[in-house]
Parts: structure tokens; C-alpha cells; sequence
């Protein structure tokens, strides 16, 4: 199994797991919210970079 060098996909891939274990384990993490929209936009920004 490879790991992608693309930074972007690994950003979204990670954030990806990360909304889906949330969804499955009821864990209260403050500022969860802010964490994931920071992720996802620094995701989206690099997938469009190509990065």
C-alpha cells in the first residue's frame, strides 16, 4: 500500500476518516468545527494548486 505525495489528497483523505469516525464515536472535541473547515479548506486550496 502506497501513500500518496500528494499533499492535498492526504489532507483530504485524513479529513475524510476523521469526519467519518466523528459521525461513529460521539467524542466532544472543542472547536471540532473550525479544525475540520481549516482542514478541508487547506485540501481544497492544494488540490487546486496541484500540490
Amino acid at each position: 500500500m502506497r501513500v500518496t505525495k500528494n499533499l492535498g489528497m492526504l489532507l483530504l483523505a485524513i479529513w475524510l476518516i476523521l469526519t467519518g469516525l466523528l459521525q461513529l464515536v460521539s467524542i466532544s472535541i472543542p472547536a471540532i468545527g473550525t479544525i475540520m473547515a481549516v482542514l478541508a479548506l487547506a485540501a481544497g486550496v492544494l488540490i487546486l494548486l496541484g500540490r
